[in-house]
């Protein structure tokens, strides 16, 4: 087949530390695959710990005497919303290349440079609207909190869709008045790459933004242990997370954690089941099935359970699978060949766990490059390892049940927590069994649409803490409470004998 090569690429990918681009201080370097041919179109640098010493060096001049911190809150905004501007302006330019790097289909990855603007956008106005608490006891005293940003913040971003989350935590960083160190995924460097230019012509202080390539066990690490770092922020798999949590810990450094998912979708016989069917096919399938809030165990009640997985199957034989540049393609290539390997074995392994309904292997069509058929298992028990372990790829696993109380329970066992999309025309019933799942967020008759002001994270194995509106802010702040008498002090007088 032919494959969209965007013009322009780079040969090398550098590190950007206070202001300029930089090779590592010892020249190490590593190789940038692109996913469908799985072709070695770079080489970046490769971060260690040296090389996170001068970026926290940076950082922290720029923390200490720079002007970002001290920044008006209106003064910062405008410079969110100049990022914001300029990512608009190039969001073809940022979905091709992002496209190229990850394997995201192009109209997906369209969306996702999009919403990368729309996030800058969002914590520009929300730093401006702030109110800070206030708490008045009349005529005695007056309380109030007093905002700081906390420091250099510690960014760790995953390869999915790697500019988008990039952004997720570089606008509330920024816009609290933090500075940062991003070390973005090993897999997906380049569209990384792009931010110091935008953030140079956006007028963002020399300092204020350093970048960092590498692999997590170099690069990550000595971020994660840097003493001058007080802040890591991290999404990427749980067993990453625990390690992070680890060597967080001798510091007391403050983290937030987006870790994996097996989010289940619960489907009653009185659901709206076209709806559903497009939602939860959508769930799964979209963004290659590489996203933590899939919906990739799908739970359908007795009555209706036959029609659906005929349906889903169907529908999921029929889903485009090409070339990511192609505007009809609806999943593209997997992002990197171990990954690749990693689904393809839960595939081999899901069919001795269910009936294989539709995919099952490679697309026919398709002999090269990381692409995998979407692919739906029925039929599969809860004990199963494709019911209970994240695949992140385009891999679904369904199971029937009788009765809601054995919906609760699927939906519950396993270790995850993030997300679960709940399908149903019974409003009480809807809200009661939203409210009685174990995840930090439930859709209602929908697939995953965001609201950016409220609290994005998970529970159990899929996460610490939460990020999204004034949760991010209370992130990259210190939060200090100060105390002023307004009348006569009554004060025990020790030694006034």
């Amino acid at each position: 087949m032919t494959h969209h090569v965007p013009e322009g690429l780079p040969s090398t990918i550098r590190h950007y530390i206070d202001g300029s681009f930089v090779d590592s201080v010892g020249g190490e370097t590593f190789e940038v695959l692109e996913p469908v041919a799985n072709t070695v179109y770079a080489r970046a640098s490769a971060g260690q710990s040296a090389d996170i010493d001068l970026a926290v060096a940076a950082a922290t001049r720029a923390f200490t005497t720079g002007l970002w911190p001290g920044m008006q809150p209106r003064a910062r905004a405008r410079v969110l919303n100049r990022i914001a501007d300029l990512v608009e302006a190039q969001d073809a330019r940022l979905a091709e290349l992002e496209s190229f790097d990850s394997g995201l289909p192009i109209t997906q990855a369209l969306g996702q440079a999009q919403r990368a603007a729309e996030n800058f956008r969002f914590f520009a106005d929300l730093i401006v609207a702030q109110a800070d608490d206030a708490y008045r006891v009349p005529g005695r005293q007056i309380n109030y909190v007093n905002r700081k940003p906390t420091g250099v913040a510690g960014l760790i971003t995953p390869w999915n869709t790697p500019f988008m989350l990039e952004s997720w935590k570089l606008a509330p960083a920024l816009a609290s008045g933090c500075t940062v160190v991003l070390k973005p995924a090993e897999f997906t460097p380049l569209s990384a790459s792009l931010w110091a230019g935008i953030f140079e012509e956006a007028g963002l202080p020399r300092g204020v933004f350093n970048l960092v390539n590498g692999i997590g066990e170099e690069a990550g690490d000595a971020l994660v242990k840097h003493p001058d770092v007080p802040l890591i922020s991290f999404t990427g798999e749980s067993r990453t997370g625990q390690l992070i949590f680890a060597n967080c810990a001798p510091y007391l450094k403050g983290m937030s954690m987006e870790l994996g998912g097996k989010s289940p979708a619960i489907i009653f016989a009185d659901a709206d089941l076209d709806a559903a069917l497009d939602s939860t096919l959508f769930g799964v399938f979209s963004l290659n099935g590489e996203r933590c809030t899939a919906g990739s165990r799908i739970l359908v009640e007795r009555p209706v359970y036959d029609a659906f997985i005929e349906r889903f199957a169907e529908r999921a034989r029929a889903i485009v699978v090409g070339d990511p540049q192609d505007p009809r393609t609806e999943v593209g290539a997997l992002v990197h060949p171990e990954h690749f390997a990693k689904v393809m074995s839960y595939v081999e392994l899901g069919k001795s766990e269910g009936r294989l309904l539709a995919g099952g292997g490679r697309p026919e069509h398709l002999p090269e490059g990381n692409y995998v058929a979407p692919t739906v298992f029925a039929d599969v028990s809860a004990d199963a390892r494709i019911f209970q372990e994240e695949i992140f790829g385009p891999v679904v696993a369904i199971t029937p049940f009788d009765a809601e109380e054995e919906a609760l329970e699927l939906a519950n066992g396993v270790r995850y927590g993030l997300a679960a999309y709940v399908w149903t025309s019974d409003l009480t019933r809807a809200h009661n069994f939203a409210q009685s799942i174990d995840a930090g967020m439930v859709w209602l008759n929908s697939h995953n649409v965001r609201d950016l002001r409220t609290p994005f994270g998970g529970v159990k194995a899929s996460g610490l803490g939460h990020e999204g509106g004034y949760r991010s802010i209370d992130f990259y702040t210190e939060q200090q409470a100060v105390h002023i008498t307004l009348g006569e002090v009554h004060t025990p007088r020790f030694g006034a004998h």
